[in-house]
């Protein structure tokens, strides 16, 4: 199936087309391709979309690197269901091990850490950080339009993922040195590769995204400094500087892909 094109300016954390309320008093969406975020520890699906997996990511150009407060996908090691978040939208999901950080690792931090609409983070907070990728030349830079170009609308799009554990220690792994997804740590899982799509607040299972993407999500938590984090929303290429909504879990299995 071809791959839609339309502008990735909205394609993922932007603002979408319909509200939650809406939402909600919908059905679920019909001829659309299969939805993320998902249960990747749930291998079956229904959805009858078939595309090609992308290329791995060293073959492919980064284009823009974001991240979620919450998980948006859903593991073992983070499956501590957060409730609704604002607005209606989900909350996302904790990693088991934030049940478990000492004393030291929960110090509240000296500065106001990413503020953004749901607030700052704290320590003992999860995020789902996102490295995309796409087939198109281009450099990184801020908003999923970075991934496209005039030339190139009609890109491959990889995301990998991992999920972190946020606490106060310089000894642990500082995000400013992530800078790849071959900066990604090496013991948190064999990372699980599916079919899916763009994720965000503003799409629900009644508003499908139309966007084809191959996911590589890994199956563990790891701990990240939050001092780092903070160093990077001050300035960074992307000029991210808050953690974006989450989309709720995607559950209907004719919205899934198989995974093999």
């Amino acid at each position: 199936m071809k791959k839609i094109v339309f502008a990735l300016i909205s394609f993922t954390f932007l603002v979408g087309s319909a509200s939650a309320e809406e939402a909600s008093n919908s059905s679920t969406c019909e001829n659309f391709g299969p939805q993320t975020p998902r249960d990747i520890d749930q291998k079956t699906g229904e959805n009858p979309t078939k595309f090609s997996l992308a290329q791995s990511a060293s073959d492919m150009n980064l284009c823009n690197i974001h991240f979620h407060e919450g998980a948006e996908h859903k593991a073992k090691d983070f499956s501590i269901y957060k409730g609704e978040g604002d607005h209606g939208y989900s909350g996302g999901y904790q990693c088991g091990m934030s049940k478990k950080l000492s004393e030291a690792e929960l110090k509240p931090t000296n500065e106001v850490i990413c503020r953004g609409d749901h607030g700052e983070l704290k320590p003992g907070d999860t995020i789902e950080v996102h490295w995309v990728h796409t087939s198109c030349d281009v450099e990184p830079g801020p908003t999923l339009g970075s991934c496209l170009s005039k030339s190139c609308g009609n890109p491959e799009l990889r995301v990998e993922t991992q999920v972190f554990t946020l606490v106060n220690d310089p000894d642990a792994l500082d995000f400013n040195d992530l800078k790849l997804a071959s900066d990604l740590p090496k013991n948190t899982g064999n990372p699980v590769e599916f079919l899916g799509s763009t994720t965000g607040p503003n799409y629900t299972e009644a508003v499908c995204s139309p966007y084809q993407v191959t996911w590589s999500v890994r199956p563990k938590c790891a701990k990240l400094d939050i001092n780092s984090v903070g160093q990077w929303c001050k300035g960074n290429m992307f000029e991210e500087d808050h953690a974006h909504g989450v989309r709720k879990l995607v559950t209907n299995p004719k919205l899934l892909s198989e995974i093999d």
